[in-house]
């Protein structure tokens, strides 16, 4: 079943896959929970499969929205359903802080389009401090990489920068027949939900995405050979970390430590 009664072709510039599968969006609308008061944010609306049953549920909700031909849609089959208010906007670039400082602390969704959801999630993790939690539909691979434990193939930099930020959690898995048009992935249902006290803070943000990236631009060489320039022997002994071990073996704590030698440096 399709949620929306109007036609739009999915544009592919956009990534665009129309989510139709009712027991899915009941399953998503019951793992989010909306409750009255809170300040919903959806990116990527698309035809309002879920934006239609979270309104009806909390009868308000903002939903930012790339494609300006899908917005008068969505404005009027609103109407009836409660005050949806509708950013024109591209979510990469919108300044979620500021939307914070006006409604509260956020909880963001989506139906993520494959093709940004790994940028969107970093410019994300630059406002954890303002968010309450996010559900995401994502391409099942990169749900498998953000909750990727040390030691496997999937753990890598989308790992360790999200899981430093938040708790993840993978709800259920979606099928590309959910879809209109079907998808050549899987998808899953992931819950990230924002650490307020990291086990080991960072001094800088910044330094411990570098000292990441670094680390694993060259994930089959041990960090000696792909932290050169960054960190010496000394620092990895005052961080307690073998320099003869690969980026991939090392737990997000492990990494932290990393970056705080280096900024202490």
């Amino acid at each position: 079943m399709d949620t929306s009664p109007h036609t739009h072709r999915a544009r592919k510039r956009f990534g665009q896959n129309f989510l139709h599968d009712a027991n899915i969006l009941r399953n998503m609308v019951s793992a989010i929970a909306p409750k009255p008061d809170d300040a919903l944010v959806e990116i990527g609306p698309g035809k309002g499969a879920l934006t239609f049953p979270l309104l009806r549920a909390i009868g308000k909700l903002q939903v930012i929205e790339l494609d300006r031909d899908l917005i008068e849609p969505l404005r009027q089959q609103a109407q009836s359903l409660g005050d949806l208010t509708i950013v024109n906007a591209d979510a990469l670039r919108f300044d979620f802080a500021a939307l914070a400082a006006e409604l509260g602390p956020l909880r963001v969704i989506g139906n993520l389009p494959y093709n940004i959801s790994t940028p969107l999630i970093f410019h994300l993790l630059a406002h954890a401090d303002r968010i309450i939690d996010m559900h995401f539909l994502l391409q099942k691979e990169v749900v498998d990489r953000m909750a990727a434990a040390p030691g496997g193939k999937d753990y890598g930099r989308l790992s360790v920068m999200v899981q430093y930020h938040c708790q993840v959690q993978r709800l259920f898995g979606v099928g590309p027949a959910a879809f209109h048009p079907k998808p050549k992935v899987d998808s899953a249902f992931v819950r990230l939900t924002p650490i307020r006290t990291p086990p080991v803070e960072a001094q800088d943000l910044a330094t411990l995405e570098t000292v990441v990236r670094q680390a694993f631009s060259q994930r089959r060489k041990t960090l000696r050979k792909s932290l050169r320039g960054l960190l010496d022997e000394a620092a990895f002994a005052a961080a307690g970390i073998d320099p003869g071990s690969r980026p991939e073996q090392l737990p997000v704590e492990a990494f932290v430590r990393l970056a705080n030698q280096l900024q202490q440096s």
